[in-house]
């Protein structure tokens, strides 16, 4: 529980550049804004829709009594529900962190400069951001259709959907968003893996943080800086004190304390 709460401490660390970069913060939220206003407009007409797609998905209860086909067609609206909020918030950061890229980059600088006094020169352009948005999508895929299928379960599928939900997505979230700033010490995804599992509930504690925070009316476009910056001070917590490569030959990695430790 101790590990959880640091991942949401780090969180919070994040949202301290509020103060420490505001220009940069504050312009990160513009690609947030762009992106969240059309998802939300897609959510907006999906959630008008829910109980023609109820109906839709529930033919085999059309000669059932009234109640019992009722329950069939909350149960599938909930499933859906599940499946498509998972969907809505990796789509969501996938986007944002495509288009918002030099806006992100030049916050996570930013956050390097400040904690460690350098900034990691590895490879972290706009197509890297793309390759990481296909992947963030692929595994969003993949936790939505499992929270999906948990909702089927009677009575207790639709919090059982909503957890998994949100721990699969918290996950993919801390994995992608500090990504950037693993790629740039030279990390490949399988070290990058290492490192997170290792870390394991850190991480989830940030990533779930973050997935609860931008479920929050506004709350993802307010979020997203800050998950960036806090991001950063995740990648820099599970890095080995000593010998992890920053993207430049010789140099070695340094852990970096956390916030509230």
């Amino acid at each position: 529980m101790q590990e959880f709460l640091t991942g949401v401490r780090l969180l919070g660390g994040g949202w301290t550049w509020w103060r420490r970069r505001p220009g940069a913060m504050a312009r990160g939220l513009i690609p947030a804004v762009i992106v969240g206003a059309v998802v939300l407009a897609a959510l907006i007409a999906l959630v008008a829709n829910l109980g023609t797609i109820g109906d839709r998905l529930t033919p085999f209860a059309d000669g059932w009594s009234p109640a019992w086909e009722q329950a069939a067609e909350l149960a599938a609206q909930g499933v859906v529900l599940v499946a498509v909020v998972v969907l809505v918030v990796v789509t969501f950061t996938a986007l944002t962190l495509t288009v918002g890229e030099p806006f992100y980059d030049r916050i996570w600088r930013a956050v390097e400069q400040d904690t460690t006094g350098t900034v990691p020169e590895g490879s972290t352009g706009v197509w890297r951001g793309a390759a990481d948005g296909v992947a963030l999508l692929a595994r969003g895929l993949v936790a939505a259709a499992a929270a999906g299928l948990l909702g089927l379960i009677p009575v207790v599928g639709a919090p059982l959907g909503w957890i998994t939900g949100v721990t699969l997505t918290g996950w993919v979230l801390a994995h992608e968003l500090s990504s950037r700033a693993l790629v740039a010490r030279g990390l490949s995804r399988r070290e990058r893996n290492a490192l997170l599992r290792g870390h394991r509930a850190r991480a989830l504690g940030f990533g779930v943080a973050t997935q609860l925070c931008f479920l929050v009316p506004g709350g993802a476009v307010a979020t997203m800086p800050a998950a960036v910056a806090g991001s950063t001070l995740l990648a820099q917590s599970v890095l080995p004190r000593t010998g992890v490569p920053t993207g430049r030959p010789g140099a070695a990695g340094t852990g970096v304390a956390v916030p509230g430790s």
